[in-house]
């Protein structure tokens, strides 16, 4: 048996090529990153394709945010091939009923899609820093304007046509990278867990509650460290986005757990074993009682309280990390938990993560702290900000 697994006691037997879980914590990370993107771009695009002006100070560095991880959305499935350079052979020689073999082809369009509407949003930036300065930096700025220094009026408003179709473009392509992800899972019937056609629609409303809950984390963060005033109505946008997607991801979680316990009671013993035994502690009481449902209480009684200033600001920066550690628990309970279960439905197995390795929990984190690394440099050369006073 492997080390990391190990037959639960009372919860019957599994067979010998059970005991190793082949999806492990970068499985778990990787659509979290993914449902980040999704998220930071719907930010992104409610003020570009839609108008939100309030999200207006936060629009530009949403992008940036999206462009970010989605560089890194690939690393977690590298890292954990034991050939990662035979990833390739599934883009150039695809199978059409393959659905891990189109995620080259849209994670690819995808990055290019939003180097592409990056390019013109910061394109005015880029002109008048590559004409003024005459340094290394400069030069790679001339490169970046790929020739194009005309910034006259007619020039900008083609600029802006560009942003908006790359923008109502990227709202199924991002949501369509993430809602494929849910897809992969719902459509594996080996698996109770997994087997639900509510898959994709769960991952795509948790998807835009944990990237609005980045956007509102790293929103302050940065506010503090520019040491520049937070704008409450952009944050209160923010909120009011995460509040309302947050009240119909767990409507919908609801529903497809109903469902399973429905079908648990109709002969898969295993699986009300594991809802009463393992899973109340990383289901009930992490993902749902402290990451979900404390945060809507946390949201609705400042929305009823008309609460401002300082406290509005460090309530919501807390209900967003919470409800970010909601969807981390979310990804980990459908991923591992889906596993714990065997595949007779005769048996359980304990999940026991280690710190080191390939798999481990170190390596994890480190995935997920990449983007943010990434994002922190970047934005050093293309300054995203739209500050109050300078509107």
């Amino acid at each position: 048996m492997h080390p990391l697994f190990e037959t639960m006691p009372y919860t019957g037997y599994v067979y010998p090529n059970e005991t190793v879980l082949p999806w492990s914590l970068l499985i778990v990370v990787y659509p979290y990153l993914t449902g980040l993107v999704a998220g930071s771009f719907t930010v992104s695009s409610l003020y570009q394709v839609f108008g939100f002006e309030r999200l207006r100070p936060v629009a530009h560095f949403a992008l940036l945010s999206s462009l970010c991880l989605m560089i890194f959305v690939p690393s977690p499935l590298l890292l954990h091939l034991g050939h990662p350079e035979r990833a390739f052979n599934a883009v150039l020689t695809p199978h059409t009923t393959s659905a891990m073999a189109m995620f080259g082809y849209v994670a690819g369009f995808y990055i290019i899609l939003l180097m592409l509407e990056c390019w013109f949003v910061f394109r005015p930036y880029i002109v008048e820093q590559a004409q003024a300065r005459n340094d290394l930096l400069g030069q790679i700025f001339r490169v970046a304007s790929l020739g194009s220094y005309d910034l006259s009026e007619k020039a900008m408003r083609y600029d802006r046509k560009w942003i908006l179709a790359l923008a109502i473009i990227g709202i199924p392509g991002a949501h369509g990278l993430h809602g494929y992800v849910g897809f992969v899972f719902g459509s594996l019937k080996s698996r109770e867990w997994w087997s639900s056609d509510l898959m994709p629609v769960i991952f795509l409303f948790s998807a835009i509650i944990s990237g609005t809950a980045l956007q509102i984390l790293i929103y302050i963060v940065c506010c503090q460290l520019r040491r520049v005033r937070v704008d409450i109505a952009c944050l209160k946008v923010m909120a009011y986005a995460m509040w309302g997607f947050l009240m119909f991801a767990l409507l919908l979680e609801g529903v497809e757990f109903g469902a399973l316990v429905y079908r648990g009671r109709e002969g898969i013993e295993m699986i009300m074993a594991f809802v009463n035994g393992p899973l109340i502690v990383p289901f009930f009481i992490l993902q749902f009682g402290v990451g979900a449902v404390t945060p809507l209480m946390i949201l609705s009684y400042l929305f009823w309280r008309g609460t401002t200033g300082k406290p509005l600001v460090a309530m919501i920066a807390l209900s967003a990390l919470l409800v970010m550690f909601s969807v981390l628990m979310m990804r980990f309970n459908v991923v591992i938990g889906g596993q714990e279960i065997s595949k007779t439905g005769a048996g359980l197995l304990r999940f026991t993560p280690e710190w080191f390795g390939e798999d481990g929990i170190l390596i994890a984190a480190a995935v997920l702290a990449a983007p943010m690394i990434l994002l922190a440099v970047v934005v050093q050369f293309l300054p995203p900000w739209h500050d109050p006073e300078e509107a």
